[in-house]
């Protein structure tokens, strides 16, 4: 199947990504943690091509992968800083993996878009999940690790992927984009799901080190 690296064509990738082989999981951020309520601060210039910055990123994907996220922002594992990694595929069957750093979404004219109204999760609101309308197009135009300009498209859940992360960087949970009752629902559903949700990272997080 067709993959995308930051925005490149490539004729495969491995099913588990080199960051995350490299990487050390995390704790992820959970919904109510005075992190994820603020917007992030952007990734100085001085920091690119920084280890510590490669090393985040690696983190990031081991941590995204033990919990089977599509992206994951910073500030889901307290950092905080502008950046979110993705392994995402999207409505034609094309796999995206990256990272992104200080992204800016463009304000897609609203003639060249549509709602779709899709089942939506998130990591840091463990085994939740409700449909909520996003976009179906989205352009989000940052950089990498070591300063290149990057424009990242996507389409279909994809796009729903690059809106969420790009959120999180914001300040705001998907939550925020549901009526109260909705919310409410949410916040049971993941409570009730919460125990056994956790049980299964920490199981595949094993594995990994393994």
């Amino acid at each position: 199947m067709p993959v995308r690296v930051l925005g490149r064509l490539v004729d495969s990738h491995p099913v588990v990504p080199p960051e995350a082989r490299r990487g050390t999981v995390r704790r992820i951020t959970e919904v109510g943690e005075e992190v994820l309520e603020r917007a992030c601060r952007p990734v100085p210039a001085g920091e690119f091509g920084s280890a510590e910055l490669a090393a985040l990123i690696d983190d990031m994907f081991a941590t995204q992968y033990i919990a089977d996220g599509a992206g994951l922002a910073a500030n889901q594992v307290g950092v905080d800083l502008r950046l979110f990694v993705y392994d995402c595929w999207d409505e034609e069957g094309v796999r995206h993996v990256g990272h992104i750093l200080n992204p800016v979404l463009d304000e897609a004219d609203p003639g060249e878009r549509r709602l779709l109204e899709e089942s939506e999760g998130c990591l840091s609101v463990p085994g939740a999940a409700i449909t909520v309308p996003r976009a179906d197009r989205a352009v989000a135009r940052g950089f990498d690790k070591d300063g290149n300009p990057l424009v990242i498209e996507g389409r279909g859940y994809f796009a729903r992927c690059l809106q969420h992360e790009t959120d999180h960087l914001d300040g705001r949970l998907y939550l925020s984009r549901l009526s109260k009752r909705d919310r409410r629902a949410v916040l049971r559903e993941s409570a009730e799901a919460r125990e056994a949700v956790l049980a299964k990272r920490e199981r595949k997080a094993a594995e990994l080190a393994g």
